[in-house]
């Protein structure tokens, strides 16, 4: 029995020393409480709620402080034009701030004045001016309720080298090319006209050109054009030779110029979008002569009694 009480009592002095011992007591040890992580995750929420609450007073027109986005956005662009007002431009960044999904709107760019166009060249070397763009009684496009022409006709005789006015990229060659000829509307309607009656071929044979300073060029009437689409040209490169394709009554070249960031329009004539089912507007043309160089004898000639003349055709086109 003895024996019996001298381990007991060793043992027990063991468990005793150990307890004493420890880091950290038993006794003091913290409970953690059940509710510690509702509590938490409670206060990180109404934090939350608090900042996007008040996010829209930095931006608040109050604020003393510079607005650095505000600033950018505001910073005069020669390719924007005018800037927005300063209230315009806060409540836009400061719907970004409320909402990710929402994004600071700018006006859309400005075509580039014609004055400050360069690089140009003639496409028809020593084509007369057979028409003139401006009013025309003929003309299918309207402006200012009149009829007009909306480009530049220029003939010298059937087979002659037609070039590139200006370096660019080729946006189309071919009959099909009226997707990149800033119709405003829907052109399904006439393209499935000219699938039903096989009239593809009564289309001119078209280039359009992206002239890389925001301006397209369109070349009209070929009788045999030598680029494709996409290929790269540079200012005097041949295109393809002078033709009367399109119900045109003679050889000759129509060339028109445009900017797909103009927002003024011609109208179509009515009878002639009816009839063709086009889209009733363009985006508006300049005038080719305010960027074409000037030339050593006089640019328009009379044309010679019995020749003939180049007309638009029913279909719509040039």
């Amino acid at each position: 029995m003895a024996w019996m009480m001298q381990v007991f009592s060793e043992d027990l002095h063991l468990l005793v020393a150990r307890w004493y011992t420890s880091a950290v007591p038993r006794h003091r040890r913290p409970r953690r409480s059940r509710l510690h992580r509702p509590v938490v995750l409670a206060s990180a929420v109404f934090s939350a709620l608090v900042v996007l609450a008040l996010s829209p007073l930095a931006l608040s027109p109050s604020s003393g402080a510079a607005d650095p986005v505000v600033a950018r956005l505001a910073s005069p662009s020669p390719e924007l034009g005018p800037s927005p007002s300063i209230p315009t431009l806060r409540g836009a960044v400061a719907g970004v701030t409320s909402d990710h999904r929402a994004r600071a709107t700018l006006p859309p760019p400005v075509p580039t004045d014609p004055s400050h166009l360069a690089g140009y060249r003639w496409p028809l070397l020593h084509g007369r001016i057979t028409l003139p763009f401006g009013p025309w009684h003929d003309g299918s496009r309207i402006v200012a309720g009149k009829a007009f022409h909306d480009g530049l006709d220029l003939a010298t005789f059937c087979g002659d080298r037609i070039v590139a006015a200006h370096d660019g990229v080729v946006l189309a060659a071919g009959r099909h090319y009226d997707s990149q000829m800033g119709w405003i509307g829907d052109l399904g309607p006439y393209f499935e006209r000219l699938d039903a009656k096989s009239l593809w071929t009564t289309l001119p044979i078209v280039v359009v050109v992206d002239d890389g300073n925001g301006y397209r060029s369109l070349y009209a009437h070929f009788g045999k054009i030598v680029v494709k689409r996409g290929q790269a040209v540079h200012g005097g490169q041949l295109l393809g030779y002078e033709g009367q394709t399109g119900h045109a009554s003679g050889c000759h070249l129509h060339y028109g110029l445009f900017s797909p960031r103009e927002t003024a329009l011609f109208g179509i004539d009515a009878k002639v979008a009816e009839h063709m089912q086009l889209p009733d507007a363009e985006i508006a043309r300049i005038d080719p002569l305010l960027v074409l160089p000037p030339r050593i004898k006089p640019a328009a000639l009379p044309a010679p009694a019995g020749a003939p003349r180049p007309l638009h055709g029913d279909d719509g086109s040039y």
